[in-house]
């Protein structure tokens, strides 16, 4: 049975949310179950118009897939995704250059498919470990994998908000691709860079060790980020994938 609670808070900067998030416990299509996190990027309007129409074609591309295996569903969803917000930023000058991360995820019983698109992240929070599955695409990702740069200075850089791949950006999209094993006590944390700019790994987990359920884990995670600063829209997806 899974257990989920989702989040999405303007931050303390932002006159505009351009995040938008999708949670379904229940099937859609052929997945069990189906959770996306996007964050737009693009001039007034754009952005949250790029993250809302990639999240709502995704769950009608899902909904409609006669795929059974996830990663073939994920990937058709955010490759159709990709040609609509491509065509639409070609057709209208309001929203050229608009583009948007995506994360997506489904638990098959204690097997998780993730899908990647940029530098919003899932992570696998557990007692004892705080671990990111997902890869950042990003400038500042690409010179830590290079060691031009440390991880430690990877957060403050002046370039991390370059991003290397997103939907929008390029007539075709790469998505990454990761399955994970679950255990029993790990939490599922989908989150866009409003959270990881704020906040060290550790912190987020220390925080949601911190706290009594899934509500009050997101709620302090967006608290803790907008009292570092808010630089941005923070959005939070919290699954527990095994509760009893």
């Amino acid at each position: 049975m899974l257990k989920t609670f989702s989040i999405t808070n303007i931050g303390k900067k932002r006159k505009l949310n351009q995040d938008f998030v999708y949670t379904s416990e229940q099937p859609v299509g052929s997945l069990p179950n189906v959770f996306i996190v996007a964050d737009g990027m693009g001039g007034h309007k754009a952005g949250d118009y790029a993250s809302k129409v990639t999240v709502e074609t995704m769950v009608a591309e899902i909904l409609k897939s006669e795929e059974s295996k996830a990663v073939t569903i994920m990937e058709h969803a955010i490759r159709t995704a990709n040609a609509l917000i491509r065509k639409c930023a070609e057709e209208s000058a309001e929203l050229e250059g608009m583009g948007t991360t995506v994360v997506a995820a489904t638990c098959e019983g204690n097997i998780l498919r993730v899908a990647n698109v940029g530098d919003s992240r899932l992570y696998i929070v557990n007692h004892k470990e705080i671990r990111q599955i997902t890869r950042d695409h990003s400038l500042v990702e690409e010179m830590v994998r290079m060691g031009g740069i440390a991880r430690e200075e990877a957060r403050n850089h002046p370039d991390k908000n370059i991003i290397t791949r997103a939907i929008g950006a390029d007539d075709d999209v790469k998505p990454d691709f990761f399955t994970v094993k679950l255990d029993r006590g790990d939490i599922i944390l989908m989150c866009t860079d409003g959270l990881t700019n704020m906040l060290e790994d550790e912190e987020i987990r220390m925080i949601m060790e911190g706290s009594r359920d899934m509500v009050e884990k997101a709620e302090e995670l967006v608290k803790a980020a907008n009292e570092k600063g808010g630089r941005d829209n923070i959005s939070v997806i919290l699954i527990d994938p095994l509760s009893a």
